[in-house]
């Protein structure tokens, strides 16, 4: 792995990308990493194009856009269909299993997964699909202890809603098998 690992959170406005993303930059400053977190979404407050975008690393960070992501998450089509085009090589894309690939983008290094029907059935409300995917990702990734994510999605959650958001957490964790947790694994250098 790099020195500096590019990722991008892309969905629709309402389905928490941006979130996110910050929980996972939270969760790289409780590791003692270095992290530059960004967003870019369309002026509707919902439903527009959502887009987050983090930045890890051991060392500085002296360029804080992504150009080259290590890691995709896509919850739409509309967004997999973009953003698939500028990946790294070898890039990480979970995407969720309501999605298809697009063409060009190699099945072998994308994670379907069932995170919008799992938040909604599994953990009982859509809203938390965002926090479904995270534990995904860092199921997959292996980037964070369980305890370090725990902690930094606490930090940006309302209060009163810790339960329902660690039942998403273990629920985004579940979705990810052992094999993919092997095969995904990522290590900032």
């Amino acid at each position: 792995m790099s020195k500096r690992y590019e990722m991008r959170f892309a969905g629709s406005g309402g389905q928490g990308v941006i979130l996110a993303s910050v929980i996972m930059a939270e969760a790289a400053v409780i590791e003692g990493l270095r992290t530059v977190q960004s967003q870019a979404y369309g002026p509707e407050a919902r439903g527009g194009v959502s887009k987050a975008e983090t930045v890890l690393s051991r060392d500085a960070i002296w360029y804080s856009k992504v150009t080259k992501p290590n890691f995709l998450l896509a919850l739409t089509q509309a967004s997999l269909d973009t953003y698939s085009k500028t990946l790294a090589e070898g890039a990480v894309v979970m995407i969720d299993d309501s999605l298809s690939l697009p063409a060009g983008l190699d099945p072998k290094q994308v994670i379907a997964a069932p995170i919008l029907r799992s938040a909604r059935e599994k953990v009982g409300k859509a809203f938390t699909a965002n926090i479904v995917a995270v534990g995904a990702i860092n199921a997959a990734l292996g980037i964070f202890s369980d305890e370090v994510l725990l902690e930094a999605v606490k930090r940006h959650i309302p209060a009163g809603t810790e339960e329902i958001n660690k039942k998403a957490l273990a629920c985004g964790k579940e979705l990810i098998s052992a094999e993919q947790a092997a095969a995904f694994a990522q290590t900032i250098e």
